[in-house]
């Protein structure tokens, strides 16, 4: 009886895992959460007042990061908006308590996209107060590095790109220590990342758990739901519990 259970069990469990395995494509696109680990700080970018700068110098306080091209016809306006609107329904001080760095992955974006793109956004949600709000641009190693220290992915589609959408808090010593995920932000999340930041407190966003059954569809730009990984996993889970059942079953049997 234990044999058969046992074989049963490996089996459905194979199918289910080799199911997943081959459908499921090594991900393009996404975040690949680096908590705890330090941003290379020695890296070089120019501000939208064409001065080169390194995040050493610019990193002093708790800073949330984003990533974002000028150009973008889809998530990276609206992330910005996200940013600026969340800002506004928090109690925080802009420039005192925090300040946001927002990097274009883009190296054909320059500093004079970064500046208008800046007087927009700081103008809409700050009253002309942007002394908080720094737009930096790089080249493109300079790029991928800060980038792939992120753990933020992209893909190049002819000029545009395929990009997730996120927020990271970091620490005054350069440490990545939250992410947070989609265009709108809830004024406790965005708060308490600036607050962990400042005491250098890591913490993995709820939000990661959605990856388990939510795939990234590159074509759509948007995340659609994985019925495979979830049959996969109810699939397992049930099994466990029979075999849990039948094994108790048969214990108080004997």
């Amino acid at each position: 009886m234990k044999k058969i259970i046992l074989i049963a069990f490996v089996f459905l469990v194979a199918i289910a895992f080799n199911s997943q395995s081959q459908n499921e494509q090594p991900p393009e696109v996404g975040i690949f959460e680096h908590l705890d680990e330090t941003l290379p700080l020695d890296l070089k970018f120019v501000n939208d007042n064409n001065q080169t700068v390194t995040l050493k110098e610019l990193i002093n306080k708790p800073t949330i990061l984003s990533f974002v091209y000028f150009d973008c016809p889809g998530l990276c306006s609206p992330l910005l908006d996200g940013v600026g609107d969340v800002m506004k329904k928090t109690n925080l001080v802009l420039g005192k308590d925090y300040q946001v760095i927002t990097i274009s992955f883009n190296f054909r974006d320059t500093p004079e996209k970064a500046k208008l793109k800046k007087e927009r956004f700081v103008e809409k949600y700050t009253k002309g107060k942007g002394d908080g709000w720094i737009f930096l641009t790089t080249d493109s190693l300079t790029i991928f590095k800060i980038t792939d220290a992120a753990g933020f992915k992209t893909k190049a589609v002819g000029l545009d790109f395929i990009h997730p959408s996120a927020i990271i808090s970091i620490s005054p010593q350069g440490k990545i220590c939250r992410y947070l995920y989609g265009i709108n932000f809830l004024p406790i999340d965005f708060k308490m990342a600036i607050i962990e930041a400042n005491k250098g407190q890591s913490r993995p966003t709820i939000q990661r758990l959605m990856q388990i059954c939510y795939s990234y569809d590159p074509e759509n730009k948007h995340f659609t739901l994985d019925v495979l990984k979830i049959s996969a996993s109810i699939i397992i889970f049930f099994l466990i519990t029979l075999i849990v059942f039948l094994f108790i079953k048969r214990k108080i049997k004997k």
